[in-house]
């Protein structure tokens, strides 16, 4: 069965940092795209970051670019999207999806999704 468990979030301050975790099982990890998405109570569902997990190639979207970085440890199968300078409008459940590979900036395709982790950021 395939599945997706993320992990890591909590209740932190405005300016701390996170590193979530989303541990894959049940397909051949490398080759596949992995995301985090988050989705805030009342709007949609948005990409944060992607990671092609065969040749390590990233994305990251703009509204988090240049305070997430999001990687994987093959060995484990997870990956992970690290977060630092959190803001209040970070606050959200994130999800961990898995797609095909395909272009790193297309939220399409996404068929398998984890429970989510909640973040919630305090001032």
């Amino acid at each position: 069965e395939v599945r997706l468990v993320e992990s890591g979030g909590g209740l932190v301050q405005a300016g701390a940092s996170l590193r979530l975790s989303c541990a894959a099982s049940g397909f051949t990890f490398e080759d596949y795209n992995l995301g985090w998405f988050r989705q805030a109570p009342g709007k949609e569902r948005e990409g944060v970051a992607c990671i092609t997990i065969k040749n390590g190639v990233t994305y990251e979207d703009h509204s988090v670019r240049g305070r997430v970085t999001i990687s994987s440890d093959n060995a484990k199968n997870t990956v992970y999207l690290q977060m630092n300078s959190l803001k209040l409008d970070d606050t959200a459940v994130y999800y961990c999806g898995k797609r095909g590979t395909g272009p790193l900036t297309s939220e399409k395709g996404y068929d398998v999704w984890g429970q989510g982790t909640q973040i919630t950021v305090s001032s």
